[in-house]
């Protein structure tokens, strides 16, 4: 009986370890350095708008044994959406273009990723999710790179242990699918905007 119990009882503990090592990580996406940044470009023939925001936060679980089941949100602050031009500055934040006084974010929730390829520490996908600016919801897929670096976070941030998972990825929208001044003129204001985002999240030592 009792080696019928320590079998058990070792059975058990296999179980709970092999479930703790199976659990995805939270990666907080909210850069102490204030590095992450999306950037954003509008190519009209008669005119090129080029922007970047940093106001970027959110989660994102990952699972190093399993990217596949990757899933997480994005969110960017509205009111960090910025351009060189101050006059043109203020236009986009008006309630015409992005209205931040009423739109405080801009979201990307990751539902699932198809077309998965890992190769050593880099997945490649295509991520499918729900893209809402200016409160309409769209569902879209694009490419992404996922890059998994153990014990990293210390090499980026100082005095933290940890992990690293940088996103990549870059698409395409169109500003008259979410009501972002659809009457502007396309020679001027392309159609077109160009969405290109590079960023890191930490999965912190406690």
């Amino acid at each position: 009986m009792k080696i019928k119990s320590k079998l058990l009882t070792l059975f058990a503990s296999t179980v709970v370890t092999g479930a703790a090592l199976a659990a995805p990580l939270s990666f907080d996406f909210k850069d102490p350095k204030g590095v992450n940044n999306a950037v954003f470009k509008l190519d009209a023939p008669l005119e090129a708008i080029n922007g970047s925001a940093n106001g970027i936060s959110g989660t994102v679980l990952f699972d190093p044994a399993n990217p596949a089941a990757t899933k997480g949100k994005i969110v960017l602050a509205t009111e960090s959406l910025t351009v060189p031009n101050t006059m043109m500055n203020g236009h986009m934040h008006s309630p015409m273009w992005m209205d931040v006084a009423a739109n405080k974010e801009i979201t990307f929730e990751a539902k699932a990723l198809k077309n998965v390829k890992t190769a050593g520490d880099k997945t490649t996908a295509d991520a499918m999710g729900t893209l809402t600016i200016k409160g309409v919801a769209k569902e879209v897929t694009t490419p992404i790179s996922l890059t998994y670096l153990k014990d990293k976070l210390g090499q980026r941030v100082p005095n933290m242990k940890g992990d690293l998972l940088v996103i990549r990825t870059s698409f395409t929208i169109k500003r008259s699918d979410y009501g972002i001044n659809p009457q502007a003129p396309e020679e001027k204001i392309s159609d077109k905007i160009e969405l290109t985002l590079s960023i890191a999240g930490a999965a912190a030592q406690k």
